[in-house]
């Protein structure tokens, strides 16, 4: 199923969840994300998305993770999300990346709004997300969506973002 989402710029772009057939277009996409952008959204140093990621975001049979694809108006995969939830479906992870020459476009700020919405349809407690320190302009985002910012214990490069369930999105 296909969403509509339009940014406080106007810009709008459909977003649905990932299929198989769409593993050339994500390969494609990320050729488009800039290497410290791969890395926040990895975690790590990654040169190329490897194959078996591609697979593992466009054939999940797994009901606990949702792909999430978002395609501007020119039929241009623009970025990609991923919510995957404890198997209790209580909490879940969310991972946003978004091509480069699509940014300030509020594409990041609505997509995620998306997944919230949807962790709260779907019953999950709470959705987070590990973010490097570095990334200062997800992390800020990710305030002013009201969630949480706490500090990583076991790692000080690292922070912890939440955000509990029905708590409020701004407009």
């Amino acid at each position: 199923m296909k969403t509509i989402l339009t940014t406080h710029s106007g810009f709008r772009f459909d977003v649905r969840e990932a299929r198989p057939e769409d593993e050339p277009t994500l390969a494609e996409f990320f050729t488009h994300v800039t290497p410290e952008d791969l890395r926040f959204r990895f975690l790590g140093a990654v040169r190329e998305v490897s194959h078996e990621r591609l697979v593992a975001m466009t054939r999940s049979d797994d009901a606990h993770i949702h792909n999430f694809l978002a395609f501007g108006p020119d039929g241009m995969l623009i970025a990609v999300a991923t919510l995957a939830s404890d198997p209790a479906d209580r909490r879940g992870e969310v991972a946003i990346c978004i091509r480069d020459d699509r940014k300030h476009l509020g594409v990041s700020w609505e997509l995620l709004a998306h997944v919230a919405r949807y962790a709260d349809k779907h019953g999950l407690e709470t959705i987070e997300s590990i973010e490097n320190r570095e990334n200062r302009a997800a992390i800020e985002l990710e305030r002013e969506m009201g969630f949480t910012v706490t500090a990583d214990p076991d790692d000080a490069t690292l922070v912890l973002v939440q955000r509990k369930r029905g708590a409020s999105l701004p407009a």
